[in-house]
């Protein structure tokens, strides 16, 4: 199984465009928020399940703020990240994905990717495709790949 997992995108749509080309065809996109209304493109670019949680910026959206799923075997919890304060660190968040019994928590809010696995919960930001933070200030996306074993893969990249 492939995930593209992406944030940030602001309603400047070029850089998932340009993904979803380079990528070729995934079994699912998780968008971590600040769609900015965006919502219905994303979704139709995609071709595929989407899962999408709002963002601070998703001003007057019904898409929802948080989202429990699984990929396979492995629950993940998805949110934004800006309520759990992941400008500061992740230590909130990661509370809170133990608490649901998450063994994965995807979020955005800060610009800046992140692959951190370890103890109990795996954190997940693929940082922006639009407005990048990060030293270098690359737009980012996070490749998930689930292996036969049923054990997740994941790769930082960087739109060119």
């Amino acid at each position: 199984m492939k995930v593209l997992i992406v944030s940030d995108t602001h309603r400047h749509n070029e850089n998932f465009f340009t993904v979803m080309e380079k990528v070729g065809p995934v079994d699912l996109v998780v968008h971590c928020g600040d769609v900015e209304g965006a919502e219905a493109i994303i979704m139709e670019k995609a071709g595929c399940p989407v899962e999408m949680v709002q963002g601070n910026n998703d001003f007057w959206s019904a898409m929802p703020r948080e989202k429990e799923f699984s990929i396979g075997k492995h629950k993940v919890f998805l949110t934004h990240g800006h309520n759990y304060y992941v400008s500061m660190n992740y230590e909130i968040i990661k509370q809170e994905a133990i608490a649901r019994e998450a063994g994965i928590v995807m979020c955005g809010h800060t610009h800046k990717p992140v692959i951190d696995i370890g103890g109990e919960v795996t954190v997940i930001n693929p940082g922006s495709l639009s407005y990048p933070r990060q030293e270098g200030r690359k737009p980012s996306y996070i490749i998930m790949e689930i292996d036969r074993n049923g054990e997740p893969h994941y790769t930082l990249n960087y739109v060119e």
